[in-house]
This record gives C-alpha cells, structure tokens and sequence, in this order.
C-alpha cells in the first residue's frame, strides 16, 4: 500500500532562525538573496505551513521589486527606498528569512521623523509579465514635470502652492534651506523680485512634502506601454 503523504499544517506564525522575531501573515520580510553580491529581496507573507512532522516550515510570499528590477529600469524620480509591489507569488523556505521591514505608503513614508534602514515605501503596484503600473497615472510637481522623490529637496512656492527642485529655478539647495519664502518666477512681480530671499523676523520656510493637491497628473512618466489606460 502506498504511503500517503504529510498533511501540510497552516501556522499563524514564525519565529526567525536564531532571533527573537516573529514573522506573521501580512508582515514583511528581508529575504537572503541568492546571489550574496545583491541585495536582499523583500516580500510580503501571505502564507506559513509546516510539514506534517513540522519540520520544515515554508512561506508564500508576494514579491517587491527595486525599480532596478522593473522592465523600465530605475527612473530619475524613483527613492532609494522605493519597492513596487508585483504580482509575482512564490513559496520560498522560511530559513531564507533574515529579518522584518516595514513597507510604508508613500504619504506615510514621507512624513517619518527618520528613516532606517528597515524602512521602504511603495506607491505602485507592478505587472511582472507586462511591466504596467497601478496607479496608471502619477502627480508631476515643477518645471520639469517629474513625480516627486522623497529623497530630493523640494521648495514650496508661496503663491501658486507647486513645488520646484532648486536646480530647476536657479537655486542651490544651501540657498533654498535658508530661504524665508520663495515664489516661482510665474508668480513673482518685477517689482517684488526682493520677496525671493525676504523675510524679515518671519518664520523660516517649512520644508514640507509634495501631496497630490495643485498638481498636474501624468501617464508618460514610464516607459511607453508601462501605464493602462485611464478611460
């Protein structure tokens, strides 16, 4: 008589080798590579099962992908710590897992007091196969139209509320940080070209985040074909 096989037990959880650390289903994790010269691949769990003797434990995960990954490459605007989450789901052994991370929303990510370095984001969804992206459309802020990257200082003007990388408007980055208010050349007055670097016992500029408000929104920040219609 054939032996039947192990029934596959569902654990609620999983305790990384030789740590403390608790991975569950939803949680993300950093992944040995197999290529030790790479960096760790990130995924999010979606499953945890053990043999029936409970041995060897195993996790579903859905993988993140580096822009670099992508069929487009890694763009001008894309963070250090940008992931796309793929459609691509795998089962890898647990034993690859080498650590939690948290994948944060784009807003949330840009208003964190620090970043660490278990800390990324992610703002589009990615078709392996295809190479598209959801959201088909993203926000474009300054002169240049490009989508905002968290890593790159941006200046608010005061007028018309967009946002501009200081080399597009002939600025350093050491000028605008010691800027009290800055105003776009669209918005400026020939006559009030003194309020660029103005601001007399008034309150330094704040140095806040784009958002999606009085912006312009694009599709052809990607490679053609890498965004679906919008209709």
């Amino acid at each position: 008589m054939a032996k039947s096989r192990p029934t596959k037990k569902i654990l609620d959880s999983y305790t990384i080798k030789g740590t403390d650390k608790v991975v569950k289903v939803g949680d993300c994790v950093v992944m040995r590579a197999e290529d030790a010269q790479k960096p760790p691949y990130i995924a999010r769990v979606e499953k945890i099962e053990a043999d029936g003797r409970g041995n060897h434990v195993r996790v579903r995960v859905r993988w993140y992908y580096r822009p670099e990954e992508s069929i487009g490459g890694r763009r001008q605007f894309h963070g250090a710590k940008e992931l796309f989450l793929s459609d691509h789901f795998d089962e890898q052994s647990a034993d690859t897992i080498e650590g939690k991370c948290s994948v944060h929303t784009f807003k949330n990510y840009t208003k964190l007091d620090s970043v660490g370095s278990e800390d990324y984001f992610c703002r589009f969804e990615y078709n392996a196969a295809t190479g598209g992206f959801t959201p088909d459309r993203v926000a474009v802020h300054c002169k240049c139209e490009m989508p905002y990257n968290p890593d790159v200082l941006m200046a608010q003007c005061e007028a018309c509320k967009d946002w501009f990388h200081p080399p597009c408007v002939n600025l350093t980055t050491e000028q605008v940080k010691k800027m009290d208010h800055f105003f776009c050349s669209d918005c400026i007055k020939e006559d009030d070209v003194k309020l660029r670097n103005s601001g007399k016992d008034s309150p330094p500029l704040e140095q806040k985040s784009p958002n999606d408000e009085n912006c312009i929104i694009r599709s052809d920040c990607f490679p053609e074909g890498s965004f679906k219609s919008w209709d």
